[in-house]
Formats: structure tokens, C-alpha cells, sequence
């Protein structure tokens, strides 16, 4: 009874140097600096985010923005509960918070990255119905039943392909002892992380790459007739246009950083997946942690129907447009449909 603490002692000790080795203590307390103050401005961002866009009309009747809040929700969660372990994990140099939890953090980790590409892919198929197809087809489509029913395949397909590893039956959820990482391991030499990374990363960027290919067609298209129409269509779809197209881009920058945020860590996994530049992780793994604190700032710096929002929230008595949607000069704008009466 007496040697079990001391090997769980002596495993910790040699844990520690392994640990110590590979990450300078000035990195591990930047990092866990970086993950705590990612901790509150994602938390606090990203709830205002969501109150914003409920509380705002002229948003909250769009379809995107169900979308958006799905998005917001997923870094909210990565935010108040992944950061603050992981903040733990760094300042400590090892992990101390038990076996459930260290089952817990990846399960949360990979489902919310799944979760946020799922949302842009559902962001960005919204965009090109909206704009490639007919109006009746997209009211069909984007029923208030409808996206909440998209919203709940996006959450529950994302957290669905965890759940064997959870259970031990392909792969395992647990810590990495080189790196005290909470992670998916092999099982029986089988890991489905690579299966994972494929069918949760790769394919939802090129769906959202290729779509995004095809807006850009459409667009162009659509322009070449309004000028070969003259200027009364221009001038009678031209207010919703122009606001569908600043949607689409700023959708396209979330995207796009969301990228840049994620693709360090992805290439550095690769090219260095022996550790034998710490640092680069590091590096890598605070730049993941930001794509889910940016979007916030992204959508009041890029969009002014977000920063009203926001200035409603925080401001309200200064805000001074009026809380109403114009009345509608064309139906295939990108509102919510309501469910035809039955």
C-alpha cells in the first residue's frame, strides 16, 4: 500500500522533466497569460455577441444570423471551459484536474472546432441559396423549423463523432504524458484523429472554398445582366444587394481567419510532430485559441449592421437608428421565412 504513492510520485517527477524540457517555463506562463485573458474577452465578446444579434431585429430576422449565434455559442463553450483548463494545465506544467476532466476537455476541444466549421458551412450554403436560387426555393428552405433543425444536426453530428473515442471503442480521450495535453490517443494502436481531422476539417473547408467559388460566379453573373438590363433593376434591388454582399464578405473574413487562426497548428502537428521546436506549438496553439475571441471585434469592425447592434446593447441611449426593418423592395432578401399557415 505504501510504494503505490511513491511510483505515482516518481512518475509525476520524470513527468515533469519530460515536461520541462520541452517547454521553457517563461513560454508555459505566457501561454497560460494568453489563455486567461483569451478566457474573458472571448467569454464576454462572444455573449455580447449573442445578446446583440437576439436583441437587434434587423439582424435577428436573418437566417445567417441563427448561424452566427451557433457559431458564437461554440467559441463561448471553447472559451469559459477549454481556455481556463488549458490555462491551468500551462501554469501548473502538468495536468491536476482529475481523469473526467481530462476525458471532458477534447471532447468539448474537437467538438466545438466541428461545430464552428459546421456553422460556416451552414453560413455559407445560406449565402448561395440566397443567391443562386429562387425565392420560393430558399422560403422553403429557411423556415424557422428548418434551420432549427439544421442547428441541431450541426451540434449533435459534431459531438457524435467523439463518441468513440469517448467510449474507448476506436482511439481514447485522455492525457498525453509528454505534454500533459488532454488529447484523443491510440487505442490498440487505432486512433480515428486522422479520420477526424479529414471528415471534420478538410472536407467542411473545401465545401465552404468551393461555395464560396460559386457566390463569386453568381455575383458576376448577376452583375454582367443588371448592366446589360440597364439601371432600373440596379436601382430597385441595389439596397438589398449591397446588404446581402457585405454579409457574404464578412462571412467570408470569419472564414478566412478562422484559417489563418487554425493552420499553424495544423502544418506545425505535421512538420514537427516530434517537438523538436517547442516553441512553434506554443506559438501554433495561441493562435488557435484566438479564432475563437476575434470574430466579435471582425464583425463590429467590418459591418455596420453589427456595430448598431452592439451600440444598441451597450449604448442604448445613444443609438440612433431605429430599430425596424425597411420595408422589402424585392422577396429574395435574405430574412427568415415563417412557417406557412396550416
Amino acid at each position: 500500500m505504501e510504494k503505490l504513492p511513491v511510483n505515482e510520485s516518481i512518475l509525476r517527477a520524470t513527468q515533469a522533466e519530460i515536461y520541462d524540457r520541452s517547454f521553457p517555463r517563461a513560454v508555459t506562463i505566457i501561454a497560460a497569460a494568453c489563455a486567461i485573458v483569451f478566457s474573458i474577452v472571448g467569454v464576454l465578446g462572444n455573449l455580447a455577441t449573442v445578446v446583440a444579434l437576439l436583441r437587434y431585429a434587423r439582424l435577428r430576422r436573418h437566417a445567417t444570423t441563427a448561424f452566427v449565434i451557433s457559431l458564437c455559442f461554440s467559441d463561448l463553450i471553447f472559451c469559459a471551459i477549454n481556455l481556463p483548463l488549458t490555462a491551468s494545465r500551462y501554469l501548473n506544467e502538468a495536468w491536476i484536474l482529475g481523469e473526467t476532466l481530462c476525458r471532458i476537455f477534447p471532447l468539448f476541444f474537437y467538438g466545438n472546432v466541428a461545430v464552428s466549421l459546421l456553422s460556416m458551412v451552414a453560413i455559407t450554403i445560406n449565402r448561395y441559396v440566397l443567391i443562386s436560387k429562387s425565392a420560393e426555393c430558399y422560403a422553403r428552405l429557411y423556415t424557422i423549423r428548418g434551420i432549427i433543425l439544421m442547428l441541431i444536426a450541426i451540434w449533435t453530428f459534431s459531438f457524435s463523432l467523439l463518441i468513440p473515442p469517448l467510449l474507448g471503442v476506436w482511439g481514447t480521450l485522455g492525457l498525453d504524458r509528454t505534454t500533459f495535453s488532454c488529447t484523443i490517443l491510440k487505442k490498440d494502436g487505432k486512433s480515428p484523429k486522422k479520420f477526424l481531422f479529414v471528415l471534420a476539417f478538410i472536407v467542411p473547408c473545401m465545401v465552404i472554398i468551393v461555395s464560396y467559388l460559386c457566390i463569386y460566379w453568381r455575383v458576376r453573373k448577376s452583375r454582367k445582366n443588371l448592366e446589360a438590363h440597364g439601371n432600373g433593376n440596379r436601382r430597385r434591388d441595389g439596397f438589398h444587394r449591397r446588404e446581402d454582399s457585405r454579409v457574404t464578405r464578412l462571412m467570408l473574413t470569419i472564414f478566412l481567419c478562422f484559417l489563418l487562426c487554425f493552420m499553424p497548428l495544423m502544418l506545425v502537428n505535421v512538420v514537427d510532430d516530434k517537438m523538436q521546436i517547442p516553441i512553434l506549438h506554443i506559438i501554433s496553439s495561441i493562435l488557435a485559441w484566438a479564432s475563437s475571441v476575434i470574430n466579435p471585434f471582425i464583425y463590429a469592425g467590418t459591418n455596420k449592421f453589427y456595430r448598431e447592434a452592439y451600440k444598441q446593447l451597450l449604448c442604448p441611449a445613444s443609438s440612433k437608428i431605429p430599430n425596424v426593418l425597411p420595408k422589402p423592395t424585392h422577396s429574395h432578401s435574405s430574412k427568415m421565412s415563417s412557417p406557412p399557415p396550416t
